[in-house]
C-alpha cells in the first residue's frame, strides 16, 4: 500500500517542484521593477512617474487587464507620455507584484479602493483613470466611488457590464478547495507555458501582436501559483458583481471616453463599451475599425488624443480613429486568397467577456 501510494505522491510533487522551480525564472526574468507602498495592511507595487516640469497634462493612473501586470501598460504608454504627465503604473491586488489584502479586492470596486489608497500615498489628489479590459470594470468602480479623484476616465476596450454565459473551467478549479491549489501549483505552469503563445497572439487578433510583446511585458508572471489563484478568484465573481453594480455607472459626472475595436472577440463591444456610452452621460464612444482587444497597442495615439481632450485640448477623436485606421490598412499583411468550402462550416459567437487560455492579457 505504501508502495503505491508513494508511486501516485511522486509525479504530484515533481509537478509541484517543477512549478515553484520555474516561478522562480519567472521573477527572475521579470523582477521588480516598482516600488511597493503599505496602503493599510498590504502592500502595492507600482511604476510612480513624478511630475516634470513640462507637462501638459494632469495625472494619468494605468489599470492593466486580467492576467497582466504593470509591464503591459508600461509597454504601451511610458514612452509616448514621457515628459508630458505625472504617471502611474499600477499591479492591481494580488497582481504582478502586490500583495493581495482582504477579500474585498476580489472584487473591481475593492480594487478601485485600493488604487484610491495608493494615489493618496503618492501625492495624487486627481487623475485621468485608464483602465485596459478587466481594468475598466476597475475605472468604473472608481469613477462611481471616488469622484473627487477622477479627472476623467479613458475605457479601452473595457469589460464593464453582465453578459450571456460563464467563464472558463480553469478559473472554477482554480478557485476551489483543496483541489485548487494541487492545481494551481502542479498543472498551471506547464498547461499556461504551452498556451502563452497562442494566448497573447489571441489577444492581439486579428491584429498582429508584436514581436518583443511577451519578452517585455512578462505575462508568464500570472502562472505563479498565488497569481494564478487571483486571478481567477477576480472573475468568479465578477458577473454578479456587474448584474449588482453596473447600474451605478449613471452616476459618473467625470469626462468619459472609451475605445474599442469592431473586431473585439475576447470583450464584446456592444454590450460593454455601447453600454458605458449608453450609462455615462456626455461620454464619447470610438471604435476603430479593424482593431480586436488591444487598442491600447494598436491605436495609442487615439487613446493619447483622449487624454488631451479631458484636459482641455482640442481634439477631434473620430478624426483620430480614422487616420489611425488608415495607418492600420497600410501596414496591415495582406490577406489570403479566399477559398469557398466544399461544404458550409458553422460559425461561432464572440465570447462576451475575456476568458483567455490559461494565458492572454485581458
Amino acid at each position: 500500500m505504501l508502495t503505491l501510494v508513494s508511486a501516485l505522491l511522486a509525479p504530484l510533487a515533481a509537478a509541484i517542484g517543477y512549478s515553484s522551480y520555474k516561478a522562480r525564472q519567472f521573477e527572475q526574468a521579470y523582477p521588480n521593477i516598482g516600488e511597493l507602498t503599505d496602503i493599510g495592511g498590504y502592500r502595492m507595487n507600482a511604476v510612480h512617474i513624478e511630475r516634470p516640469e513640462t507637462a501638459d497634462l494632469p495625472a494619468l493612473v494605468f489599470i492593466h487587464g486580467a492576467s497582466g501586470n504593470l509591464l503591459d501598460q508600461i509597454g504601451a504608454f511610458l514612452e509616448p507620455l514621457r515628459g508630458r504627465a505625472e504617471m502611474l503604473f499600477i499591479d492591481r491586488p494580488g497582481h504582478g507584484y502586490s500583495e493581495r489584502g482582504g477579500p474585498d479586492n476580489a472584487l473591481p470596486s475593492g480594487q478601485a479602493d485600493a488604487i484610491a489608497a495608493l494615489m493618496e500615498k503618492r501625492g495624487i489628489d486627481k487623475a485621468i483613470i485608464v483602465g485596459h479590459s478587466f481594468g475598466g470594470a476597475i475605472a468604473a468602480a472608481f469613477g462611481v466611488r471616488h469622484p473627487e479623484k477622477t479627472a476623467g476616465l479613458l475605457f479601452l476596450a473595457p469589460a464593464t457590464h453582465p453578459w450571456p454565459g460563464g467563464i472558463d473551467w480553469y478559473y472554477h478549479v482554480s478557485t476551489a478547495p483543496v483541489i485548487g491549489w494541487l492545481f494551481n501549483h502542479a498543472l498551471v505552469v506547464p498547461l499556461g507555458l504551452r498556451r502563452l503563445e497562442r494566448g497573447t497572439l489571441n489577444v492581439f487578433r486579428p491584429n498582429p501582436r508584436p514581436d518583443d510583446y511577451i519578452m517585455k511585458t512578462g505575462p508568464s508572471l500570472v502562472l505563479r501559483p498565488a497569481t494564478f489563484h487571483n486571478n481567477a478568484a477576480d472573475f468568479v465573481r465578477l458577473l454578479d458583481y456587474f448584474k449588482t453594480q453596473s447600474h451605478l455607472y449613471v452616476q459618473i459626472s467625470a469626462p468619459t471616453v472609451i475605445i474599442t475595436g469592431d473586431s473585439d472577440d475576447i470583450v464584446w463591444e456592444h454590450l460593454h463599451s455601447q453600454g458605458l456610452a449608453r450609462d455615462i452621460a456626455g461620454s464619447e464612444l470610438v471604435k476603430i475599425k479593424g482593431v480586436g482587444h488591444k487598442p491600447d497597442y494598436l491605436a495609442t495615439d487615439v487613446a493619447i488624443a483622449a487624454m488631451e481632450k479631458m484636459s482641455g485640448h482640442d481634439r477631434d477623436l473620430q478624426a483620430a480613429a480614422r487616420i489611425a485606421e488608415a495607418r492600420l490598412a497600410a501596414t496591415a499583411p495582406p490577406a489570403p486568397e479566399a477559398k469557398l468550402p466544399s461544404i458550409p462550416q458553422p460559425t461561432s459567437a464572440p465570447k462576451p467577456v475575456a476568458t483567455p487560455d490559461l494565458q492572454g492579457t485581458t
